[in-house]
């Protein structure tokens, strides 16, 4: 735990901005499950793919209508599923780096498709997590999942022994 961020109480800090990324995502995924449709923020992102002062690129605008349009149904589900699992994730600490690695795709989707809102601070608070390494876990179920790992590792290790014949 030692290193530029191996600071005294840095694990308490970087525990409750974890906790506090994943409320994020779970209040903003939870009321959409099973009653969200991106058709319109899809062809809200197409529209600022045009004119002079084109907000989203349009490479990513041909993504959006190739690909996510016509997979919206798809969308629907990925998303607010997808929200509410990494915000289950990063607040009982279960997957913290898959759930940051999600956060911060999403995130950066939702900016590449022209919305601002929280966005920023949300792929901020994830990237510097993810530079936190352990110490945005140590303080979770992810703690007991890597301890147990190791343990499991070291057995096969001292047990299984190459034979010499």
């Amino acid at each position: 735990m030692k290193g530029t961020w191996a600071v005294r109480g840095g694990t308490a800090v970087f525990t409750v901005l974890r906790i506090w990324l994943g409320i994020q995502w779970w209040n903003a995924g939870i009321n959409k499950i099973g009653a969200f449709d991106a058709t319109g923020f899809l062809q809200g992102s197409l529209a600022k793919a045009q004119g002079e002062g084109a907000v989203v690129q349009q490479w990513y605008a041909t993504f959006l209508e190739a690909v996510a349009l016509p997979n919206v149904e798809l969308f629907n589900i990925l998303i607010p599923w997808g929200e509410v699992l990494v915000g289950a994730g990063l607040i009982i600490g279960l997957g913290t780096i898959p759930a940051l690695t999600a956060a911060a795709f999403m995130n950066l989707n939702f900016l590449l498709a022209g919305t601002l809102s929280t966005n920023p601070m949300l792929l901020t608070a994830a990237f510097i997590l993810l530079l936190a390494g352990g110490m945005a876990y140590r303080w979770g179920a992810d703690r007991f999942l890597v301890e147990q790992w190791h343990k499991r590792d070291m057995r096969k290790r001292f047990f299984h022994k190459k034979q010499v014949a």
